[in-house]
């Protein structure tokens, strides 16, 4: 799972792997460790949400947790929808709230892996790119 930030917005890319085991689990999560000490990791994760109608951010200062409808993130899942789309207000605007499939890149080497990768539908229809 790769974790993006910027601005007012989190995306999470989820590989196949990673949509199997939410499936499977109930929830997929990853660490960054920046160094040594408790505050020095990130913890995210995404986690099916059975009782919420919408999708679900927070943030206790050191772990980032997406929460999903399990209707929602199973049509996802199981379809070629692309990803899940939300806006969550703050009491300073929005957040962008997007969780996507990870698809193979078409823009050559990305110096990752592709082995895990969803197969990129740009490939043929449009230019999706990584």
């Amino acid at each position: 799972m790769k974790l993006r930030i910027k601005g007012n917005s989190i995306r999470l890319r989820l590989r196949q792997s990673d949509v199997d085991r939410l499936a499977m689990n109930g929830a997929v999560e990853e660490s960054t460790i920046f160094g040594s000490g408790r505050g020095q990791r990130l913890d995210y994760e995404i986690r099916v949400a059975g009782d919420d109608t919408v999708v679900r951010a927070s943030f206790d200062g050191r772990r980032i947790v997406v929460r999903v409808p399990d209707e929602m993130l199973t049509r996802w899942a199981d379809s070629d929808q692309i990803g899940i789309y939300a806006m969550q207000p703050t009491d300073q605007g929005e957040l962008a709230v997007v969780i996507e499939k990870d698809f193979v890149c078409i823009d050559g080497d990305s110096g990752e892996s592709q082995e895990d990768a969803f197969p990129n539908p740009a490939l043929t229809a449009g230019t999706r790119r990584c």
